[in-house]
């Protein structure tokens, strides 16, 4: 009697099973804001909650925009909005989950480039003191479905939103990220108590739009926004 071993068909079978659950979630693709708002929405309502040394911050901001003493780099000579406020962009982003190990947002507004680097640690203190960006340090790891994205190391060039909202190089956030149907849902919690009373979250919303491609477009242009888009609320 022949005896056949199955064995290696048996473990080739085991190993694709654990490598298909272990898989990370899909969420790469095209998306576009359903709304969108010059000054960040706080989740639950109310207003950001300043501290003093934010209000004044705050206010010399709001009063410098108007009166031209400050500027607006986002939109004057294109420099990247920084988070959260690249999130509120009223304009399409392609995700893309390649290569291994990093997840990598590409927005149409000013070409801005966010790399999240996956299941690695943040660059020690002193790295993130000498080298600080505009969207800050990422890494990323899955939580079931869920993409949690923690950055830190901002520089302190951009606001949270166009009406001049602050923030100190001290600040971190930490992002939920996941897919609910056809749409991204990323919930950001904003830590800074240099400038804030307590931790805030904001939450935005973008529809998947594979139907779009995004266009060239820099700060300066006339070009396609939420207005352009049927049924969406400016």
């Amino acid at each position: 009697m022949r005896i056949i071993c199955v064995c290696g068909v048996g473990l080739s079978l085991a190993l694709a099973a654990h490598s298909a659950a272990s898989a990370a979630p899909d969420i790469s693709g095209t998306y576009w804001a359903t709304t969108y708002s010059p000054k960040i929405q706080v989740l639950g309502g109310g207003d950001p909650p300043l501290n003093a040394a934010g209000k004044a911050a705050y206010e010399r901001n709001q009063v410098g925009l108007k009166d031209g003493s400050i500027i607006d780099k986002a939109r004057r000579v294109c420099v990247p909005d920084g988070v959260p406020r690249v999130l509120a962009t009223p304009y399409p982003f392609e995700i893309f989950q390649v290569p291994v190990g990093q997840i990598t947002f590409l927005y149409e507004m000013n070409h801005q480039v966010r790399v999240i680097v996956m299941d690695k640690p943040l660059p020690a203190p002193q790295a993130l003191i000498v080298d600080p960006k505009y969207n800050g340090h990422s890494i990323g790891h899955w939580d079931g479905d869920t993409l949690v994205v923690e950055s830190a190391g901002f520089n302190e060039w951009t606001f949270l939103d166009a009406s001049g909202l602050p923030h100190s190089d001290e600040m971190t956030t930490l992002e939920r990220i996941r897919k609910i149907g056809n749409q991204l849902e990323d919930i950001i919690t904003i830590h800074d108590p240099q400038m804030y009373e307590r931790d805030w979250q904001a939450r935005f919303v973008y529809d998947e739009r594979n139907d779009v491609r995004l266009e060239d477009y820099a700060c300066n242009d006339t070009h396609r926004d939420l207005s352009g888009v049927n049924g969406v609320r400016r």
